[in-house]
């Protein structure tokens, strides 16, 4: 199942914790990315997978705030 349809069928609230979920887990991702380019090793494939990890998420985290967020007509 994707997930735009995983999404249509959660309720609001558990939403709204999986969204801080997310959020929580990018920014650990940002931190640990962080952290291996300040140490200075030279593990650049760690870090690639890790900048990817949060782009996914990233974009997880746009697909439930637009969902949360009311559509305003002006």
């Amino acid at each position: 199942m994707n997930a735009q349809s995983d999404i249509s069928m959660k309720t609001d609230d558990v939403l709204r914790v999986e969204l801080e979920v997310f959020r929580r887990e990018h920014r650990d991702l940002d931190e640990a990315i962080d952290a291996l380019a300040e140490k200075g090793t030279s593990d650049q494939l760690t870090i690639r997978r890790l900048k990817k990890q949060k782009l996914l998420l990233k974009d997880m985290i746009a697909v439930i705030e637009d969902r949360l967020t009311p559509d305003i007509i002006a």
